[in-house]
Order: structure tokens, then C-alpha cells, then sequence
């Protein structure tokens, strides 16, 4: 019974193992998606100087202002 029941943590374990690895691998993937979102834009093709000034100028604001006042 004992050899039964550690199989089982030892499977359940590597089931956890192979989620996290899935949870990893998507987050990468709605990373890559959102950079091709913003290279679409034409964000990147922006000088450092202007790109930072922007994304500072954002980050300040916050997302809702942001979508608030170019919703306006």
C-alpha cells in the first residue's frame, strides 16, 4: 500500500512539474504576442530617447488614464 501511495505522489508531482512548465511556456507566448502588438504600432521603430519618454509618460498616468483620455 505504501509503494502504491508514493507512485502516486511521485505522479501527481510530475503532473505539477509538466502544468508549471505549460503555465511558463504560454506566459512566453503572450509575451512574444504582445511585443509583435507593439511592433505593429510602430512603437519600436521609435528613438530610445522618445520610446522611454512615452512609456515613462504611461507609466505615470497609469494604463486606465491612458486608455481613458486616448478614448476621449
Amino acid at each position: 500500500m505504501a509503494r502504491t501511495l508514493e507512485q502516486e505522489r511521485i505522479a501527481i508531482e510530475q503532473e505539477a512539474h509538466r502544468l508549471e512548465e505549460r503555465r511558463q511556456k504560454l506566459e512566453e507566448r503572450e509575451r512574444e504576442q504582445a511585443i509583435h502588438a507593439i511592433d505593429k504600432t510602430g512603437l519600436l521603430k521609435l528613438d530610445t530617447k522618445r520610446l522611454s519618454g512615452l512609456l515613462a509618460r504611461i507609466r505615470s498616468l497609469g494604463i486606465d488614464e491612458v486608455e481613458k483620455r486616448l478614448t476621449a
